[in-house]
């Protein structure tokens, strides 16, 4: 059965209507119907509804504690390699099939609309490095990092060569899809053991602190600040396109103004939903193109 069918099949009761069926079945925002139905499905659960109220506060409290704790001791105990171990033990182990399923999604369509933008920007030459994880493995060699790394480079690199070139990015007639991946992105089957159980948001939430505390405040600050290069991208891509209709569903805004640690947690979702929507309206397009 495929994730889908699980609101597909969804009884509709006019008295009690499901508040998430009814955000599954609105087509106004691309979006993936498979990750789609994950994404609700989890949000739907009881770890999010009970768990997440309950540990939000605490982890948002480890945040501030470990902060002072960096102020005093900035390097003690950092290691992105035990780091990523981490979060690769409690990923198999505590993380939900549909969690773990649209975290590593995330990593791939990240890569793919990096390499679209590079592709349609006529005269840019961009080394990329791709992260298209297929299970949780890949995690254990510094996955998180090196996607940011990745993004931040790529801006760099591609900002010195439009600088040195004059180049101006503008609607392409005949955009290039090659980096779009049309068809079911080919993730294996999650972990799905009776530990298993916590939702996507719940555990984002969670690792925030311990992601904090292994690494150096300065690299804790850079990955929280690259989610405000949601809006870079957006525009970058909509330049492309040549219309700006979607930008109103990036909500991790102006990259000019670095917000507290505090909330990364929360925003790192929207990143996530951002990248989604992104990478359904290309494939969108994608398909429009070929027909």
């Amino acid at each position: 059965m495929s994730r889908s069918d699980y609101f597909k099949n969804m009884p509709h009761d006019k008295q009690n209507p499901n508040p998430f069926l009814a955000i599954y079945l609105d087509q106004s925002i691309p979006f993936n119907e498979e990750a789609k139905a994950s994404y609700l499905k989890d949000c739907s659960s009881k770890s999010r509804q009970f768990v997440l109220p309950i540990l939000r506060p605490l982890s948002r409290l480890m945040i501030i504690l470990f902060q002072i704790y960096k102020i005093i001791v900035p390097k003690a105990f950092t290691s992105s390699k035990l780091l990523h171990r981490f979060l690769y033990w409690g990923m198999k182990t505590f993380v939900s099939p549909d969690a773990n399923f649209m975290i590593l999604r995330h990593f791939y369509l990240g890569s793919e609309i990096l390499q679209f933008i590079r592709d349609n920007i006529p005269g840019v030459q961009i080394e990329m490095n791709p992260l298209k994880p297929m299970n949780l493995e890949p995690v254990k060699d510094d996955l998180f990092l090196v996607h940011d790394l990745n993004l931040y480079n790529f801006i760099i690199n591609l900002n010195i060569q439009i600088r040195e070139n004059n180049i101006e990015v503008t609607k392409q007639e005949r955009l290039r899809f090659d980096a779009i991946t049309s068809s079911p992105i080919p993730i294996e089957r999650m972990p799905d053991r009776w530990t298993n159980k916590l939702d996507l948001m719940t555990a984002i939430e969670c690792f925030t602190p311990v992601y904090q505390f292994f690494l150096t405040d300065n690299d804790f600050w850079r990955a929280t600040n690259s989610l405000q290069l949601d809006e870079t991208i957006g525009i970058l891509a909509s330049k492309l396109i040549g219309s700006n209709d979607r930008l109103a569903l990036i909500n991790n805004k102006h990259p000019m103004v670095p917000l507290s640690t505090l909330r990364a947690g929360f925003r790192l979702v929207l990143h996530g939903l951002a990248t989604e929507q992104l990478h359904a309206l290309l494939v969108e397009l994608k398909n429009k193109q070929a027909a």
